[in-house]
């Protein structure tokens, strides 16, 4: 099994069970003001990975701060203004997206939306082969779309095969999360053009998104501040260190493997999220949960083969 598809996984539970906790804890914050929080609390888990492992860490470390500034003068010097464009359009979809899904969230039920807002890789591999020229082996194609359609699978409930298509031309949060899929498309396309054609450092990559992502929407959260309590607080920092986790998984995924692999395998985050739901929140058509995870295990499987 290829390296980068063990992280990727990884990386699935990690954010499937961020999602859980996303709607069992914090419901009641505004979406932008929530973002901008936790991906503040990420970036101080990761910031010490990121210092470390750069040249300014090392001149940090040895007590040359001139070293330091040195290099923080080399860096800016040497930006692409291409790499640039990347990080802030990586950053604004992968802000858009995570507001939308907040909203939807809101909305529906966990185990509605989130398998709608899931479907990413029906966005991504179409995108990533005729503007990336990637290929991909016939059976890696169908595990991407055996593992999309665990995720229909997940969002199905008894009745007609139709019934979850139909229910999301009228559900306002279907709507939301499917908008939310697109965007985070986009953001996986990007992820990869910059950890791979671009080559930036993955332990530079994280904080800069998730700063990139906090800026776009502070204006948002400034308008609707959320009001963090003594006792949210220790939330605020845990729900910040599997975003510092799950971006680092997903870096270390997309800089190794094509967009169109490691977003279906990431995505059936959705499956972790929705079998959560069925367990401690007792949702209904655990079973049909199931089904669906069981696909997923078989399309991943496939992507690695």
């Amino acid at each position: 099994m290829d390296f980068g598809l063990l992280f990727a996984i990884g990386a699935a539970f990690v954010w499937g069970s961020y999602i859980f906790v996303l709607k069992r804890s914090f419901s009641g914050y505004p979406p932008a003001g929530l973002t901008v929080l936790i991906n503040a609390a990420a970036i101080a888990w990761f910031l010490p990975v990121t210092v470390a492992t750069n040249d300014l860490g090392a001149a940090a470390l040895a007590g040359d701060p001139l070293g330091a500034a040195g290099t923080i003068a080399a860096s800016l010097a040497a930006v692409d203004p291409v790499a640039v464009a990347v990080v802030a359009g990586t950053a604004t979809a992968t802000a858009a997206a995570f507001v939308l899904f907040l909203r939807a969230i809101e909305g529906g039920d966990v185990s509605y939306v989130t398998p709608i807002n899931k479907v990413v890789p029906m966005f991504v591999l179409p995108l990533e082969v005729l503007l990336l020229d990637q290929v991909l082996a016939p059976i890696q194609v169908a595990g991407v779309v055996l593992a999309t359609a665990a995720v229909y699978v997940a969002n199905y409930e008894p009745g007609s095969l139709l019934a979850p298509l139909v229910s999301a031309a009228h559900s306002r949060p279907a709507q939301l999360a499917l908008v939310s899929a697109a965007c985070y498309a986009v953001a996986d396309l990007g992820k990869r053009v910059a950890l791979q054609e671009l080559a930036i450092p993955g332990t530079l990559w994280v904080p800069l998104l998730l700063a990139g992502a906090g800026l776009v929407l502070l204006p948002a959260a400034v308008r609707t501040p959320p009001s963090v309590t003594r006792r949210d607080a220790p939330k605020f920092l845990a729900a910040g260190a599997l975003v510092a986790l799950g971006e680092h998984l997903t870096t270390v995924a997309f800089a190794s493997l094509p967009a169109s692999v490691a977003s279906p395998v990431i995505n059936t985050q959705a499956i972790v999220a929705v079998v959560l739901g069925g367990i401690v929140l007792g949702e209904r058509y655990f079973r049909v949960r199931l089904v669906a995870a069981l696909l997923a295990v078989v399309g991943v499987t496939m992507i690695a083969l």
